[in-house]
């Protein structure tokens, strides 16, 4: 497996420096792992991501599925703060616990100017999958 272009300490820096809000209600995320084509995210429980029900909501999964594209493709390419979604699909599979929630992500396509990527999101701890995310970078000259 290759390793990453950047590698995990160099993406918190840039994350911090480039996106401070995602901060804002402490240290929700982090990058666990990160390769080549690769990424795998943890989005702390907090309850601002809980809807009605007591679920996770599917905003706090979408954007834990969106940073962990991000992620791989930043680990893929360096820090290119500008790529940017172009489109985001997401299935619902099954209602996840209100705990910490784990992004896999691996990039189907990385080409030089989009990226293709899928993420899957589990609850901590389980195998079962709560969420299948497919998306595309689009990644500047």
């Amino acid at each position: 497996m290759r390793e990453a272009v950047m590698p995990l300490q160099d993406l918190e820096v840039f994350l911090r420096k480039e996106f401070p809000q995602i901060y804002m209600q402490g240290d929700i995320w982090t990058v666990e792992e990160v390769g080549h084509g690769r990424a795998v995210m943890r989005m702390a429980y907090h309850e601002t991501q809980l809807r009605p029900g007591g679920t996770i909501s599917g905003p706090a999964m979408m954007t834990l599925a969106d940073l962990a594209l991000y992620v791989a493709i930043l680990g893929s390419i360096g820090p290119v703060a500008l790529a940017v979604t172009t489109n985001f699909s997401i299935n619902f599979l099954r209602k996840p616990e209100p705990r910490a929630m784990i992004g896999e992500c691996r990039l189907l396509k990385l080409g030089k100017r989009l990226a293709v990527g899928e993420v899957l999101i589990r609850s901590e701890g389980s195998d079962d999958l709560c969420a299948h995310v497919t998306g595309t970078y689009s990644i500047p000259a």
